[in-house]
């Protein structure tokens, strides 16, 4: 009677443990931004997968120059795109530091982000060498993006949540086969 009350006592603080795996696996990515900005010349655009259509509208955001403060002082873009990813774009922005905020239709805000966009470069102009042909190549516009791991957008909650339970499955496959294994004579 003692011994199978210890053994549960101790799968369930097990279980316990394994249970809060998920919840601190997803806890990190509830702090990075759910907005992506990139500036190619003198446009600057954002993406996002944050946002829900509500009532025909997915949101709107802002680009507040370096002055302004209040989401309303910004040039104000409507988002569109559908339920993965949503996106707007301002041409014609002067050199400068901004930030991008994004609002969506339900009042949340998806996030948040400064960006700096620099005076566009002179064309380039082919020079004489002594190669006969001369190939001017565009550098791309986003390149790889380091800081998250190369990701093109954030993972979703939903993404997250099956993720951690996947991860919580496999730990509980793993130290079920290692119990068995070192005690054969039980079930």
């Amino acid at each position: 009677m003692r011994t199978s009350r210890l053994l549960v006592a101790r799968s369930g603080m097990t279980l316990a443990a394994v249970a809060a795996l998920p919840l601190a696996v997803a806890a990190p990515a509830a702090a990075v931004s759910g907005i992506s900005v990139s500036t190619t010349g003198t446009t600057v655009s954002v993406v996002t997968g944050a946002c829900t259509l509500v009532n025909g509208s997915w949101g709107t955001a802002s680009l507040l120059a370096g002055g302004q403060a209040n989401f309303s002082q910004g040039r104000q873009v409507a988002l569109s795109g559908t339920t993965v990813s949503q996106s707007a774009a301002w041409s014609d922005v002067n050199p400068g530091t901004y930030t991008v905020v994004v609002m969506c239709s339900n009042g949340s805000t998806a996030g948040s982000q400064s960006v700096i966009v620099s005076t566009p470069a002179p064309p380039a102009t082919p020079t004489a060498t002594a190669s006969p042909t001369v190939t001017a190549s565009a550098s791309p516009s986003r390149g790889v993006m380091g800081g998250l791991g190369g990701a093109a957008r954030d993972a979703g909650p939903i993404t997250m949540a099956v993720g951690g339970a996947l991860v919580g499955t496999g730990v509980i496959g793993a130290a079920w086969f290692l119990r068995r294994r070192s005690k054969p004579h039980r079930l």
